[in-house]
């Protein structure tokens, strides 16, 4: 694969946060029951309870970026590679961006808040206070047949690494998304698609944390899939990992 198609992948994942400090656990808004009810199904209630959250975002063999997140110190440690495909490392405080680096501020940051969204977008939808959340009720799924629940997610058109995304989420009966569609906002940090259609599968349980660990679809109207692997949770007082299965 030449590194022009390389980073043409790389760009169709490229979703990234709209709020400029992404907002944390401690944050929460007043939500439509739906959207609340989609929040508590995937554990927000108990995120309080994780001290620690690895996980690999991939894109087939084009991009595989590991990450482990002390969720209480907001330290992130960084495995993965660089734009020429060498190997690197970063250990860095999400409070002391502004010590750190270039790399790591406007690549390895953005890249972060980019794959964690990815896996925690339902969690998100509560903490980004920012973000205007509404339920627009029963409306077609996007991708094959059937109907579920559109919450819509908008984030305002100023601040942030991508100002002015919008998420629709696609929510079933058993309150889990199966389906979303993203609409990319005005120019940010990273390039990302204008329109990303993509299902929310392979659901997993990490401790007591759902997550969805595969999605395909289309990236401006080309084909697309990315996936979780080796997701993992520790709790507080913990010394083990619990794997997600």
């Amino acid at each position: 694969m030449t590194n022009s198609n390389r980073l043409n992948m790389i760009r169709l994942a490229a979703v990234t946060a709209s709020v400029l400090a992404v907002a944390g656990p401690s944050a929460a808004q007043q939500l439509p029951p739906a959207a609340e009810q989609m929040t508590k199904t995937y554990g927000l209630d108990a995120f309080g309870q994780i001290e620690k959250i690895r996980f690999t975002f991939n894109i087939k063999s084009v991009v595989a970026r590991s990450w482990e997140w002390d969720t209480k110190t907001d330290q992130i440690s960084y495995e993965g590679k660089d734009k020429e495909g060498k190997p690197v490392k970063a250990t860095y405080s999400r409070s002391q961006l502004d010590k750190e680096p270039d790399a790591v501020r406007n690549e390895i940051e953005p890249a972060f808040t980019n794959d964690q969204y990815w896996l925690l977008f339902p969690f998100h939808v509560a903490w980004d206070t920012s973000a205007k959340v509404t339920d627009e009720g029963q409306q077609k799924l996007p991708l094959g047949e059937g109907s579920a629940e559109r919450i819509v997610v908008k984030y305002p058109d100023q601040g942030g690494y991508a100002p002015g995304d919008t998420w629709e989420l696609y929510v079933g009966p058993d309150h889990r998304v199966v389906q979303m569609v993203y609409h990319g906002g005005k120019p940010g940090v990273q390039k990302r698609p204008s329109l990303l259609i993509a299902t929310w599968e392979g659901n997993k349980k990490a401790g007591p944390l759902l997550v969805s660990t595969d999605h395909h679809g289309t990236a401006d109207g080309k084909p697309f899939r990315l996936f979780f692997s080796d997701v993992s949770v520790k709790l507080t007082g913990s010394d083990s990992w619990v794997n997600a299965q």
